[in-house]
Formats: structure tokens, C-alpha cells, sequence
């Protein structure tokens, strides 16, 4: 292999575009998007990621294409798309098949093709790599190497960042395993760690973010138990939390790209070996009930303060799958949006962070700025701006005679919101 000169990444989203800024103190580094909206506002300097910033990709000198053929002046490409589920949970290999076509196209010689995608193990070897040979012509272990190397990239995490967080990497053979490793370790100041196989550093990413959803799901049922006691869950994980090994995760919605996608590939990859996964699966059947199960409390709340649910008013305060980052991909706030329209309720969300037109195209629904007084105010995402909120400013957004409050998050204090003669509730 020649020395590297030039490195390109092939998707730009929340991984793609930290990993080429990131490379671009040190290589000459292309960065390949099929989205031209968003290449020309990385060109223009604006960061729609939120996650590196403007002024840094304006000093990055990042050579930002949509033009594959650009690809052809990289030895070592970076695939870093997503990959989704599609509407019956089973992993849509699309993007990274798309992704590697258009790498194999202009792939030359000497190359080394790294995957940074989440997929279940087997897939950049089983599926990627014949892609990239039949598109390219060339033989994959002769004419060109493959590696895989996991993101863990958290978005809007300021204090884990990608230099920060230790990074998986692997190779097809030894040597190409050295390059792979010693070209991340120039831009990884926590170091890397070599994994002994392509298919244990897929395994490994893909039980990383297993684990979180499980433990998530534990806590929601927990959440579901204590709710039908009249127990405060948040009060009890307090109280669990004063044992050292106590291992504190707290109830939520588990949506986005990654916690509420990945298990799937896992699952997927199991049941076609002959093996049903139980726990993984049951943990995701909890997740994702938490949206119907908020819907149907709030509904309840209000009919308890006698509102009239047909025709009434819900206002949502965030829209994003978490809190203070713009992406609303498979976002759970919207299951909740779905069950309360099933009950004739007026539905308002309001996000100073989610994408308007995004969240139109996603959902087919239009975020507001001005919301009418509402008879119910759910807190579904503890973004910076709603964490400063007073009860007061909550009370204000409520209609004359409406008390109901859902805290999803768990943001404020029982005692004060009942005190201001709310309705108080949540997980």
C-alpha cells in the first residue's frame, strides 16, 4: 500500500462530517455527500450537523463534492452512511449497497475501503465487498483491502467527542489492520483498539447500543409497575441509585438512528441463523409501546380534568429524537403524535433545534411557533431551552381551566407542579 495522501468519506451526516474535519488536520480529505443541499451549505461553512460547528469546517479545507469521480483521488475511503430499518424492523442495506457502488466505480488500486455503518456481522464482508469487486473489477485482498471500524459518535454529546472516545478498528489481514489503526490513531487521542476480525468489531458496535435499549426497556416497564401503584419511578431510581453497583438508566422515548435501530440488525441476523432473540425483542416491544402508552396517559390526565377530548388541544414541546441536537430521524415523538390524533385532539409541537421542512417531509406534519392555549402541555424533550422553563411559564401556555402537565423527561419537581395546582405526571 502507497503512503496515504488523501482520504474521502462518503456520507456526511453526524458521523461522516466530525471523522473528515477531523482527518482534514492531517490529510488532504475529500468529503462525498449524494445531498446537494447539504454540500453546498458545507461549502457556504454552515454545520446543519450542529455537531462540529461553522467556523471549523470553514477552516478545514475540506474538498466537499457530490461528484463521485472526485472519490478517485482517495486511497482510503470511509463509508459512513446510515443504516436504517425499514417498516417491518428489518435492516434496509440500501444506503451502504448505494454507498459501496459508487465507491467500486472509482475505486483504483492499492486502496483501503473502511465501513463505519452500524450493520449486524458479516455484512461488510458478505455484502460490501462483492459490491465493491463487481463494480471495480478488482479483486478485494490483491488489488484493494477492506476494514470496518464502528462510530460512536454520540450527537450533541460535547463532552464525548470523536477524538475522546476509544475507536474499534479492524482490517481483512494484518497489514491492513496496521494502516487502518495507524491512520485513526493520528486523529484519536483516547487510542484505538485492534479487534481481532472485521466480523468482532460488526458484533461489537451492534451489542453497544443492544445493551442501552435493554436497559432502557427495564426501566420503562418499571416505569409502567410503579405508574400503577401510584409510585414515583424517578423517586425510586434515586433512592436504588445510593447502592455502588446500581447501574442508573432512566425511563424515556428510545428513538433515533441508533438505540432504536440497531437491535434490529442483531435480531434480524439471529432469527435468520434459527435463533428468536427474546430478551432483545422484548426489550424492543417495550421501547417501542412508550409512545401509544404516553398518548393514552395524557388522554386519561385530561379526562380527568373534564376536558373534552374530541377537538381538544395538545401542545408538544420538542420534536427531535433528543435533546439539543437537530435530527429527527425515527424520532418516538411522533408516535405520540399519531396515537393522540387517533382521539381527535389537536396536536401543536413546537422545537427551536428540529428542521421545519424536515420534520414536514419525515412526518407530513408542520411545527408551530405560535400555539393557541392548550388544554395538555407534554414535555417530550429536555432540550436546553426547555429545562429553563419555570412551572409559571407551563401554567401560561395552558387554557384557563386545564391543569394537565406530562413531563416525559422528568425535568421538574412533583411537588412544585402540584403546589401550582397541576395536573402533574410523568415516566
Amino acid at each position: 500500500m502507497k503512503e496515504i495522501k488523501t482520504i474521502a468519506v462518503v456520507g456526511l451526516g453526524y458521523v461522516g462530517l466530525p471523522l473528515a474535519v477531523a482527518f482534514s488536520k492531517r490529510f488532504n480529505v475529500i468529503g462525498f455527500d449524494l445531498n446537494k443541499r447539504k454540500i453546498e451549505l458545507y461549502r457556504d461553512g454552515i454545520d446543519l450537523t450542529k455537531e462540529v460547528g461553522d467556523v471549523a469546517i470553514k477552516e478545514s479545507g475540506i474538498n466537499f463534492t457530490f461528484d463521485p469521480i472526485e472519490l478517485r483521488n482517495a486511497s482510503f475511503i470511509i463509508v459512513a452512511v446510515p443504516t436504517p430499518v425499514d417498516q417491518h424492523n428489518n435492516p434496509d442495506l440500501s444506503p451502504i449497497i448505494t454507498a459501496s457502488r459508487i465507491v467500486g466505480r472509482n475505486l483504483k488500486e492499492n486502496s483501503i475501503v473502511v465501513f463505519e455503518s452500524t450493520v449486524y456481522p458479516g455484512v461488510t464482508e458478505e455484502e460490501c465487498v462483492p459490491v465493491l469487486e463487481k463494480e471495480s473489477g478488482l479483486v478485494c485482498g490483491i488489488d484493494f483491502k477492506v476494514g470496518y471500524s464502528p462510530e460512536r459518535i454520540n450527537p450533541g454529546d460535547k463532552d464525548h467527542r470523536l477524538e475522546k472516545i476509544v475507536k474499534i478498528v479492524s482490517g481483512m489481514d494484518e497489514s491492513s489492520l496496521e494502516i487502518i489503526s495507524d491512520t485513526y490513531s493520528m486523529i484519536i487521542e483516547a487510542g484505538v483498539y485492534k479487534a481481532n476480525s472485521i466480523k468482532v468489531a460488526e458484533a461489537a458496535k451492534v451489542i453497544e447500543n443492544a445493551q442501552r435499549d435493554i436497559n432502557i426497556a427495564f426501566m420503562n416497564e418499571l416505569s409502567i409497575i410503579f405508574n400503577k401503584m401510584n409510585i414515583d419511578t424517578q423517586e425510586v431510581l434515586a433512592a436504588a441509585s445510593t447502592k455502588w453497583n446500581f447501574l442508573r438508566f432512566i425511563p424515556g422515548l428510545v428513538g433515533g438512528h441508533c438505540i432504536g435501530v440497531d437491535p434490529y440488525y442483531l435480531t434480524f441476523k439471529a432469527k435468520e441463523l434459527g435463533y428468536v432473540p427474546e430478551v432483545i425483542l422484548s426489550g424492543r416491544k417495550i421501547n417501542d409501546y412508550m409512545g401509544k402508552y404516553i398518548a393514552e396517559k395524557t388522554i386519561k390526565l385530561m379526562i380527568a380534568d373534564n376536558t373534552n377530548i374530541k377537538g381538544s388541544k395538545v401542545l408538544i414541546l420538542g420534536a427531535t429524537f433528543k435533546e439539543n441536537v437537530p435530527d429527527v430521524r425515527n424520532s418516538k415523538v411522533f408516535d405520540i403524535v399519531k396515537e393522540l390524533k387517533e382521539y381527535g385532539t389537536q396536536v401543536f409541537i413546537m422545537d427551536p433545534h428540529a428542521d421545519t421542512e424536515e420534520v414536514q417531509r419525515e412526518y407530513g406534519i408542520s411545527l408551530t411557533k405560535n400555539p393557541p392555549l392548550v388544554d395538555s402541555v407534554i414535555v417530550a424533550v429536555n432540550h436546553n431551552e426547555y429545562t429553563k422553563l419555570t412551572i409559571d411559564e407551563i401554567k401560561d401556555m395552558l387554557a384557563k381551566t386545564a391543569t394537565v402537565f406530562v413531563d416525559i423527561k422528568g425535568i421538574f419537581y412533583s411537588v412544585e407542579a402540584n403546589k401550582a395546582g397541576l395536573s402533574y405526571w410523568r415516566l
